[in-house]
């Protein structure tokens, strides 16, 4: 079975493992001219967060950092679909589109086997693609941290690092499987696929702060949590009495004259008078250190989808071999 995966999926393996090694070289460029600009040009104890830092800071972001995070910011949807649409959707539809599977599944190797080692060869080959490709990025991203602050849980790093791209691409794949049996033909399954996978994304994304209940923060330096590298899930005022309100009172620390009330600096002095009033800010927030927790969460959710899938693709089959 081993070399009859390598015959027929070569060039999937092959073409996986080139992108796997330019993404790796990206990486490593961006990462060694970032530390050589830092070397030379960053003053003492940049980058960070001090006001001296910002012109550093600015240019390690737009021109290091950047550019390339706007590549992996496509992972969890491009990665997600190449994967379903190109390793699981030919899997079955393309054996029962050219009539193959009558060959194939009156050999020697049984077709529960032959479904069980596909599956289970290329998933693997999958999961340990998407590990390393978690594993470099997650290499990369310290050199940034402290231009960009700490963003563990935010929506893009945490998709593309930890377990979470393993869960995703296996999800996928199992799924182009199964649409392959159940449609028989390539071009449906792929189409099918792509479309299941485009509304699995957002459905999983906008569900991950119900993993656990958010923390509750009172706090005047609510700009220091957000840079934690927490997920923030919303926040509001508390008044001097302890009364948690959405909306402040009308005329509440209206702005100087002079000061355009839509402006940043007016936000700024509004926060500096209310706090002088004795008002606080509740922030509700999963902190960074609930990382492992939320993607040991999102990889069970998606490992139970897989195997359903997975279920679907073998007991369709069999019950459909001809």
């Amino acid at each position: 079975m081993l070399w009859l995966t390598w015959r027929q999926h070569r060039t999937q393996i092959l073409v996986t493992g080139g992108l796997l090694l330019a993404l790796g070289l990206l990486l490593l460029v961006s990462g060694l001219r970032a530390t050589a600009y830092i070397s030379e040009h960053a003053p003492s104890g940049c980058p960070g967060p001090a006001a001296a830092c910002s012109g550093v800071n600015s240019t390690i972001y737009h021109d290091y950092y950047h550019p390339v995070f706007m590549v992996f910011g496509l992972l969890p949807l491009a990665g997600s679909a190449l994967v379903g649409t190109f390793w699981g959707a030919p899997l079955l539809a393309a054996e029962f589109e050219r009539g193959t599977n009558a060959l194939a599944w009156t050999q020697s190797v049984s077709p529960g086997r032959w479904l069980v080692a596909k599956l289970g060869l290329l998933g693997g080959m999958i999961v340990v693609a998407a590990l390393v490709l978690s594993a470099m990025i997650s290499a990369w991203l310290p050199v940034f941290r402290g231009a960009i602050g700490d963003k563990t849980l935010e929506a893009g790093t945490f998709t593309i690092t930890g377990v979470v791209p393993a869960a995703w691409w296996l999800f996928a794949f199992v799924l182009g499987a199964a649409a392959g049996t159940l449609f028989r033909r390539t071009l449906a399954a792929m189409a099918v696929t792509v479309a299941l996978i485009a509304l699995a994304i957002p459905a999983v994304f906008f569900s991950r702060d119900s993993y656990a209940e958010p923390v509750r923060t009172v706090t005047t330096d609510w700009t220091a949590l957000y840079d934690r590298g927490g997920s923030l899930v919303r926040d509001a005022w508390v008044t001097p009495s302890g009364q948690e309100v959405v909306t402040l009172p009308d005329g509440a620390c209206p702005p100087p004259p002079g000061v355009d009330a839509r402006s940043e600096r007016a936000q700024l002095l509004k926060d500096e008078c209310l706090i002088d009033e004795g008002y606080r800010k509740a922030v509700y927030h999963h902190p960074p250190e609930r990382f492992w927790r939320f993607q040991w969460t999102e990889t069970g959710i998606l490992l139970t989808g897989a195997l359903a899938l997975g279920g679907l693709a073998v007991t369709r089959t069999l019950r459909r071999r001809n």
